[in-house]
């Protein structure tokens, strides 16, 4: 392992090891203290959400813009906090920090025994939802991990989620497609982050006016399977409960090849996507390139952007 994969794990175990021991009052003025700092040094990652914030608010001055990003590094560094501590959080403080709208889509959707996919936006805190979901709801669920680097990271994050009562799969293609689509053949849930593509081979869609890529895997998943498609999104209020929305379903088109009913609802989950980012664009924790202009390094230099 090199010094900066050793300097990264330990930073996280020490998250983990000492955040969750703080008092609630003390861990929520230490994540606001440290998005402050990390806003004002302006690093590649606050210049990046500012970029990516300017697409989402296209008639925002750059003051507006500034004071996104401070929210927004405010909001991912909740994100944080939350996270560190769920694992000490008790079944009841599970229960009482979430709240969600239009249930029904899932519980109804679960009842019909076709299994469901929730597939959501980085907003917010996916993780505290998918706690609820296993803590208040009773259900178990399957997602998938991005493998992080070094791998003791990775071995974390996978424990950490395991702890909260779900079932981890590697992002490694097809083995964890047909393990997602066995889970959905026994009427089961799994959920998934799905507003940024890893694979490079994704579907283009349009979102916020522009061409970005976002995975197939929901929408395939869906047809071959018959489960119920739901988008997700997740916005934090000025409260320490956390809101969320289900989406009513996502249709399997009654006509055209796979390739086109994919693209057709994978643009439905973006347009889902967009609605909630448009209302909370601060919870929106993408710090990534995104766009299809922002991954093209040529066009990238073009518009000057980090």
């Amino acid at each position: 392992m090199s010094p900066q994969d050793r300097l990264v794990d330990g930073l996280y175990r020490l998250g983990w090891s000492t955040v969750k021991k703080l008092p609630e009052p003390v861990a929520v003025r230490l994540g606001r203290t440290l998005a402050d700092l990390a806003w004002k040094q302006r690093g590649k990652g606050v210049q990046r959400l500012e970029s990516n914030y300017a697409r989402v608010v296209p008639d925002a001055s750059p003051e507006r813009l500034a004071e996104l990003s401070r929210a927004g590094m405010r909001s991912y560094l909740r994100y944080w906090m939350e996270s560190f501590r769920l694992p000490a959080w008790s079944p009841q403080r599970i229960k009482a920090a979430f709240e969600a709208k239009d249930l029904h889509h899932l519980t109804e959707g679960m009842a019909a025994g076709k299994g469901v996919i929730l597939a959501l936006p980085h907003l917010a805190n996916w993780d505290l939802a998918g706690a609820w979901v296993t803590t208040q709801l009773g259900i178990p669920f399957t997602t998938v991990a991005e493998r992080l680097k070094p791998e003791t990271l990775y071995d974390r994050f996978v424990a950490y989620r395991e702890g909260l009562g779900m079932e981890v799969l590697p992002h490694n293609g097809g083995a964890a497609f047909g393990i997602l689509a066995r889970r959905l053949r026994s009427g089961g849930l799994i959920c998934l982050v799905a507003d940024r593509d890893l694979s490079a081979s994704g579907v283009e869609v349009e979102f916020f006016g522009e061409t970005a890529r976002m995975p197939a895997g929901p929408a395939l998943l869906a047809q071959q399977t018959g489960a119920v498609l739901l988008p997700v999104t997740l916005w934090y209020d000025a409260t320490p409960v956390m809101r969320g929305r289900v989406h009513p379903p996502v249709e399997v088109p009654e006509s055209g090849t796979r390739a086109e009913k994919t693209s057709v609802m994978t643009q439905a989950l973006a347009d889902a996507f967009a609605s909630g980012i448009a209302e909370h664009p601060e919870d929106w924790h993408m710090l990534q390139r995104l766009w299809l202009k922002d991954l093209d390094p040529a066009k990238s230099a073009e518009k000057g952007t980090a």
